[in-house]
């Protein structure tokens, strides 16, 4: 697979083990960076990482900094982006299934390399199923966003 693969400073050593791991997996793997843990700004990256998943470049994405929350959130403001915020496999299999997640947040103060791996494990087998899921799906990347009242 191809993977895009981004952090902050927070996040810049759990990122390099993933991609090590990865690559050794064989997989194809761009750093959309940083490429040292000198303080950065996480959207700068968040973005890089949603721009080398949505051109084609890369076939998911991996965001990570101190919590995961920050650049998710950066991630997500591409409207074709869903990054899912991920702490075990079950989530991260589940963003895939029903939630078409092309994209997973990790926080690196907030779990270790094992975790993060089962995580990235369960994101990659999963697949979309559509169905019922499909149309909730299509609405988040169709703006504008107009919440509709439940009666």
């Amino acid at each position: 697979m191809r993977i895009a693969i981004a952090s902050d400073h927070a996040g810049f050593d759990l990122k390099q083990d993933i991609a090590r791991w990865l690559a050794d997996e064989g997989h194809v793997v761009t750093d959309c960076g940083p490429q040292s843990n000198a303080r950065v700004d996480y959207p700068d990256f968040g973005y890089k990482l949603a721009l080398a998943v949505t051109g084609g470049a890369s076939d998911f994405g991996i965001a990570i900094c101190g919590s995961g929350i920050g650049i998710s959130i950066a991630v997500n403001r591409h409207p074709k982006m869903r990054c899912a915020l991920v702490n075990e496999p079950l989530s991260a299999m589940l963003a895939r299934e029903h939630n078409d997640a092309n994209a997973i947040a990790l926080g690196a103060r907030l779990g270790g390399i094992d975790m993060a791996k089962a995580c990235i494990a369960a994101f990659m087998v999963g697949r979309f199923e559509g169905g019922r899921h499909e149309g909730r799906v299509d609405k988040l990347s169709s703006p504008p966003f107009v919440p509709q009242t439940v009666s």
